[in-house]
């Protein structure tokens, strides 16, 4: 899967164009094991197809001993609860993404899909509705209404199950935090690829929220990143790939993958000038207090 560097062709821009398609080289593993809390395996960008099992032991040899399966449709949150009970290495999220929930009212199915969900929430290994939120970017106005009743719901199920609560948020940072608030969230909550400041994260620390940090903080415009991580509660910060997504620096554009995590977290270190062991420890540990043992 990793495809060992960079290759012949210098950095000219038709090189680049060759590497597009090709994984991150394996980096160095992390000395103490962490997990990635937001990928989608079911999704394939990579110039050559990759199991499942062979990606998780590539995961395995960069210091990456876990990860989380997440759905963002009822296809794929039906491939994340099978798939969740064929390796131990993976446990599952699943939800309608705030995108699909103005397709499926359109077509009259908002409610059957929801009901869909709840019954495959209700896996042993499924231990999280997600990813579920608003997303302002992708959808315009209208479908608002519908985005925030299929976001309500999930709240409602996560609660009742007692499952967490995995937020995509994009450009709607205060009608997050409203919902959250008005709804009484569940216990255990985390803005996935966390995209807000650093008053946002204060507003999670007030509220025990989890801020999952991507490769997205590596990125050279994303100073509101970093000053969010440096305010964070450490006790609160979890990390993740959504692969094949958000590929940290210096390989952006290429597909990410879940061994690429400690691309990610030497960077957080780097940022919070703090030792790696002791972050690596600290992120399986918050990890393991949302989503349980992996065991």
């Amino acid at each position: 899967m990793p495809d060992g560097g960079d290759g012949a062709g210098g950095d000219t821009p038709a090189a680049r164009r060759r590497r597009k398609g090709a994984y991150l080289p394996l980096p160095e593993p992390l000395p103490v094991p962490v997990i990635d809390n937001h990928t989608h395996f079911d999704f394939q960008e990579g110039a050559v197809e990759v199991s499942i099992g062979g990606a998780l032991d590539a995961a395995g040899a960069a210091g990456v001993r876990g990860a989380v399966q997440v759905g963002t449709d009822l296809a794929s949150s039906r491939f994340t609860a099978a798939v969740v009970e064929q390796d131990r290495r993976l446990l599952g999220a699943v939800a309608l993404h705030p995108n699909e929930a103005p397709l499926l009212a359109a077509a009259g199915t908002l409610d059957d899909a929801l009901s869909e969900i709840e019954q495959l929430a209700a896996g042993p290994r499924i231990r999280a509705l997600g990813e579920t939120g608003l997303d302002y970017f992708r959808t315009g106005e209208d479908g608002r209404g519908s985005q925030l009743a299929s976001f309500r719901s999930h709240i409602d199920i996560a609660r009742r199950l007692g499952r967490a609560l995995q937020i995509h948020d994009r450009e709607a940072h205060d009608d997050v935090v409203a919902t959250l608030l008005s709804d009484t969230a569940p216990d255990r909550v985390v803005l996935h690829c966390f995209s807000g400041d650093a008053d946002l994260a204060r507003t999670c620390n007030e509220h025990g929220w989890y801020m999952s940090f991507a490769g997205t903080v590596t990125f050279k415009n994303a100073a509101n990143l970093r000053e969010a991580l440096l305010v964070a509660d450490p006790a609160l910060v979890l990390t993740e790939t959504d692969a094949p997504f958000l590929t940290p620096h210096p390989y952006r554009g290429r597909p990410n993958a879940s061994y690429a995590v400690p691309y990610t977290v030497r960077a957080m270190a780097g940022i919070l000038d703090t030792d790696l062991d002791a972050l690596c420890a600290r992120l399986t540990a918050n990890t393991e207090a949302v989503y349980g043992s992996w065991d």
